[in-house]
């Protein structure tokens, strides 16, 4: 390739492209990438124990071929996975596990804020949740195996920690 006298004073604009490609994703932008991340892992999960197509994936989670799909390509919409799909995806007698730990961890992070929303909406999605128990930021991947399937009793109580420290009820 030849070498013309005008390349001599491109080297800014090299510099600018090179400043731009570098420069960090915004914070909301990080945050949805967090969230595809989770719910990628989540997919993973399913996929590694065993359920590979669609059919046995939708089975597996509880869930119709359509949202399985969307969690399988991770493209679920900006607010990720509702509080009424993971409901569903927890009380599915098939679900695996390590799938289930995945769940647990996104509920968590969720909650927490690290997907983004404000303080009334993810209060509003942990009151949405029929687990028995919010894990708290910090418990190990043992903990967030809740003993009863992660579903609340008969009489319906979900004795939870909201993000901000307070019990839910």
């Amino acid at each position: 390739m030849e070498s013309h006298s005008s390349d001599l004073f491109r080297p800014s604009s090299v510099a600018r492209v090179q400043a731009r490609s570098h420069r960090p994703l915004p914070l909301t932008a990080r945050m949805k990438a967090r969230q595809s991340s989770k719910i990628r892992e989540l997919a993973e999960a399913v996929k590694s124990a065993g359920f590979l197509t669609l059919d046995e994936q939708a089975i597996a989670l509880g869930l119709s071929r359509s949202t399985a799909w969307t969690i399988r390509k991770a493209s679920h919409k900006a607010s990720g996975l509702s509080a009424s799909i993971i409901n569903r995806m927890l009380a599915a007698p098939e679900l695996p596990p390590f799938a289930r730990t995945k769940i647990l961890e996104y509920v968590e992070e969720k909650a927490a804020g690290l997907y983004g929303g404000s303080r009334s909406q993810r209060r509003k999605f942990a009151a949405r949740l029929s687990i028995e128990k919010l894990p708290v930021c910090g418990e190990t991947e043992s903990t967030l195996v809740p003993e009863h399937n992660g579903i609340t009793g008969a009489n319906g109580e979900r004795p939870w920690v909201i993000p901000d420290g307070r019990s839910g009820s």
